[in-house]
């Protein structure tokens, strides 16, 4: 399960995620970000975000090349982040 916070600064949006990110987390946050975002900033902060798979990592692989930023995020998953850009 994941918990999804908000949290607004002005130009930003910023998600705090925590818990298990799985195909039905994926589609809630694709809505929120897109419901929310409106021409804003969008971060997701990844700090408390304890378990991903490789959906998981698809998404915020493709987050990132749509201008989001990624916040605290693990180095195991800025790693498999990676690899998922270069096909291996």
């Amino acid at each position: 399960m994941l918990r999804i916070r908000k949290w607004e600064n002005g130009g930003e949006v910023v998600f705090m995620l925590s818990g298990l990110m799985d195909e039905e987390a994926i589609a809630e946050l694709e809505a929120l970000i897109s419901s929310e975002a409106n021409g804003r900033r969008v971060i997701l902060d990844l700090k408390d975000l304890t378990l991903v798979n490789e959906d998981a990592i698809r998404f915020l692989e493709r987050s990132e090349t749509d201008s989001i930023t990624l916040r605290n995020c693990a180095a195991y998953v800025r790693e498999w982040i990676t690899r998922q850009r270069r096909g291996s």
